[in-house]
């Protein structure tokens, strides 16, 4: 056979010339996360680019195919910045879903985000610090609690809405949300706190029929919503986890971070990331399992976290952390009991239903519809799977307010045509761009288990 026959093995010598090849560095090492295996990944489908609520409503917004793995692709050369169009990203992680490879989207746009905020943004542009003031929501939602009256009177006061909108970018379309006068945490210490969970949970295991000293116990991931605004959804959980003879704790913790993400305040959500793992890892270790009402926080408890931190602990909190109504459906026979269960209160009324995005991005944008179809006195009908468009902190940037009152275009029609005059749904801000959008009141899940499932609720402090 010819020497110059094909070969079936790597030949280092150039045909010729003697001169061993030289290969091209075309991925330069990195100190930074390597996320090439997720970008070779891609191939082009773009059935994340089709599933893009930005991108649908938006034409020059180029969509996550670009802002994933191609702008990773362009900013591993020298001189390529990352393109500013990520800001314009809503965060929903609906392309994560949507991906058929199993590309790590939203990790892709995370962090390119965090290396344009921290490289390229202006630190004294007014687009920042409105960001940061949206982003770091717990502070100001703090401050507004210690005076929640007069928070909730100078929020919404016409003139202040529109010199926020002129000084800050911060729509004045929308109304704030009020701030209860009793914090959930107020709420829950004066009721006396873990104690006071650990005997009421007792007396139900032994209404049940249950060992008064099984291991059934939970750690309460809050967030800032349901502690400072919608505390009715903290109490609904406590005392539906009760019921069930779960002890509650609701230990120390901030932000989930989920705002920050979505602006690219990764050091913040950092910061605030480090006190929530620490507390959850803790308990993980003594037996618990961490419990969130809100969706985006178990998303981002569950995948940001391990994505984008290298915490100690985190991925063992990650693997522990479940969505609250979720946990109920795999350790209990919680379809049953709400099938045998009736409502005749407040809530027995028709629901609108709207599955946010990060729930379905946990398999979980059907769950409230199967579980709450068979309640007597109450009806559940799902209003489709379009996005609100609000996206956290997305829809109260003034440039973004259009768009994203274009993206929740086609859920306000499917709930106006639906049969309930009462929306429902997990997320928070899903809930204010739902009421936003169509005048309905907005009710979490969790407080229909409650009115079905739990005595006489509100004879508890």
């Amino acid at each position: 056979m010819s020497d110059t026959g094909p070969q079936t093995d790597f030949d280092p010598i150039e045909p010729n010339t003697g001169r061993e090849f030289e290969p091209v560095d075309v991925f330069p090492a990195t100190e930074e996360f390597d996320l090439r295996p997720g970008a070779d990944s891609c191939f082009k489908c773009s059935a994340c680019d089709t599933s893009c609520p930005v991108a649908e409503v938006d034409d020059d917004f180029p969509g996550p195919k670009f802002q994933g793995p191609e702008q990773w692709r362009l900013k591993r050369r020298e001189g390529h910045e990352i393109d500013d169009s990520v800001m314009s990203c809503s965060n929903c992680m609906r392309c994560d879903d949507a991906c058929p490879s199993g590309v790590p989207l939203s990790q892709m746009h995370n962090t390119a985000r965090g290396e344009y905020v921290s490289e390229q943004m202006s630190k004294t542009s007014v687009e920042y610090w409105r960001n940061r003031v949206l982003s770091n929501y717990r502070t100001s939602a703090f401050l507004a609690s210690k005076v929640p009256r007069l928070a909730n009177v100078a929020m919404n006061f016409g003139p202040a809405r529109w010199l926020m909108e002129k000084t800050m970018g911060v729509t004045k379309e929308r109304e704030f949300p009020e701030f209860a006068s009793t914090t959930f945490r107020e709420w829950w210490a004066e009721r006396g706190g873990a104690d006071e969970s650990r005997r009421r949970a007792r007396a139900h295991r032994e209404r049940l029929g249950l060992d008064r000293d099984a291991d059934k116990r939970v750690a309460y991931f809050h967030g800032c919503y349901s502690n400072y605004n919608t505390t009715e959804v903290g109490k609904a959980m406590v005392r539906v986890y009760e019921r069930y003879g779960y002890e509650v704790v609701a230990p120390e913790q901030k932000c989930s971070g989920t705002p920050m993400f979505a602006n690219g305040m990764l050091a913040d959500a950092r910061r605030h990331a480090e006190v929530n793992v620490s507390s959850m890892a803790d308990l993980v270790e003594q037996g618990y399992d961490a419990i969130a009402s809100c969706t985006s926080c178990s998303m981002a408890l569950r995948q940001e976290y391990p994505e984008l931190f290298d915490i100690e602990g985190i991925e063992t909190v990650a693997a522990n952390t479940f969505e609250s109504v979720e946990y109920l459906r795999i350790h209990e026979d919680l379809k049953n009991d709400v099938r045998e269960a009736s409502v005749s209160g407040e809530l027995a009324r028709e629901f609108a239903y709207h599955a946010p995005c990060h729930a379905r991005n946990q398999g979980l944008e059907r769950q409230s519809v199967e579980l709450f179809g068979d309640l007597e006195g109450a009806g559940i009908e799902d209003v489709g799977d379009s996005c609100s468009g609000i996206s956290g902190t997305y829809g109260w940037k003034e440039e973004k307010y259009e768009t994203s009152m274009e993206i929740g275009e086609e859920m306000f029609d499917h709930m106006a045509e639906a049969d309930g005059d009462v929306g429902m749904t997990e997320c928070p801000t899903c809930a204010m761009q739902m009421e936003h959008g169509t005048g309905y009141e907005i009710r979490h899940p969790l407080e229909l288990l409650e009115e079905a499932l739990v005595e006489n609720p509100q004879s508890e402090p």
